[in-house]
């Protein structure tokens, strides 16, 4: 008997309730703060950024 895709997104569901249910609230904070850090540091680099030239795509020295 072959599990199709759907089957095994199911039993990865079941397993994650079963045995990962306590640390998934952990695991959902940890995610949001590594996102909130990840966006900063974006916003950060475009403002550095705006004070460098912008070098052309197209050329190469090469």
């Amino acid at each position: 008997m072959r599990l199709n895709g759907w089957e095994w997104i199911i039993i990865l569901v079941i397993v994650l309730l079963l045995w990962g249910g306590p640390k998934l609230p952990g695991l959902a904070k940890s995610l949001a703060q590594s996102l909130r850090i990840f966006k900063s540091e974006i916003k950060s680099d475009d403002k550095s950024g705006k004070d460098e030239p912008k070098k052309d795509a197209g050329s190469s020295s090469n």
